[in-house]
């Protein structure tokens, strides 16, 4: 089974606007509703790669039940903790004609300390060695940031797997756990080693450090640069695919959903190499946070591009 964690969950409202302009009157040509968030979001494309998975995390007010009657419509197993207040609504406006993503975040919902107690308790329900944890995302103000880090090192002695994707202190203190996939992007990396990184090569020696610290898979991702992997000795680059992109959001989430569906064994970096970037690319040409085709993804498979890096 595979549990993910949204405690910062959001109605994503995708808006299109032809040349999209500050301080000026703009007119929305589309409009599309999502159930968002981190987490969700790496459920939604486990669930459209045929995996199982269940979505947990914290919902508020009818917003929430929008996001609940979602995942339920996908088939997604669930096991949400409602509390007062209403769950955020984040805005992403497109701009297809000058090819720019303005996101513009809500903040989250306050969470108390029995909440986090009460979400706790609901992940690690049934958690063996079976389980794999995502943490991934934000947290609200309310939640100390050394959540992530708790739950990682429970999940760990209980002989599990565990994926982190997440930022700032939240990333600082997960590493602490030693989780065994970390998925900065490139930006995210950089803030957490407190320098820029120029070129391949320095971001292929952060990432082996990174190994040299415990965590078994490191995956950056560079945006219109691809990714870089690094699993055991191995580091690789893999090429973005050449595709019209129409929303870059959940583009990081549908890699980590298609790693935690690719099993150990012989070539695992390379089978992890195709399947994340087959995804990604499968994302960003979809609209909104709407998962990606399967067929599209498998259509991207041979298409990969990568080279190792010594």
């Amino acid at each position: 089974m595979i549990k993910t964690v949204t405690l910062n969950a959001a109605v994503d409202k995708t808006v299109e606007v032809r040349d999209f302009r500050l301080g000026s009157v703009n007119r929305i040509s589309k409009l599309q509703m999502d159930a968002g968030g981190k987490g969700i979001n790496v459920s939604k494309v486990i669930r459209a790669l045929n995996g199982e998975s269940m979505a947990l995390g914290v919902l508020a007010g009818r917003n929430g039940e929008f996001i609940q009657a979602e995942i339920e419509h996908r088939g997604i197993s669930h096991d949400f903790l409602f509390v007062q207040g209403e769950t955020r609504t984040n805005l992403k406006i497109v701009d297809p004609l000058n090819s720019t993503f303005t996101d513009i975040n809500e903040p989250g919902i306050m969470i108390s300390e029995a909440a986090v107690q009460e979400i706790e308790d609901r992940i690690f329900k049934d958690f063996d060695s079976e389980t794999s944890l995502v943490l991934s995302g934000s947290i609200p103000s309310s939640v100390p940031s050394s959540i992530y880090r708790r739950w990682l090192e429970r999940a760990n002695a209980l002989g599990g797997k565990t994926f982190l994707d997440a930022d700032g202190e939240l990333l600082r203190e997960g590493l602490k756990a030693k989780p065994y996939l970390v998925k900065p992007n490139l930006h995210e990396l950089e803030h957490f080693l407190g320098q820029k990184l120029s070129g391949l090569e320095e971001v292929a020696k952060a990432a082996r450090d990174l190994l040299r610290q415990g965590v078994e898979v490191i995956v950056v991702s560079l945006g219109s640069e691809g990714a870089l992997f690094a699993y055991q000795e191995q580091v690789i680059h893999a090429r973005a695919l050449p595709v019209e992109v129409k929303s870059t959001v959940g583009a990081g989430d549908a890699m980590v959903a298609a790693l935690t569906l690719v099993p150990p064994g012989e070539d695992y970096l390379l089978r992890a190499v195709r399947w994340a970037i087959a995804a990604s690319a499968a994302q960003v040409i979809t609209p909104g946070t709407q998962p990606p085709e399967l067929t599209k993804v498998i259509s991207y498979l041979d298409q990969v591009q990568y080279q190792r890096l010594a």
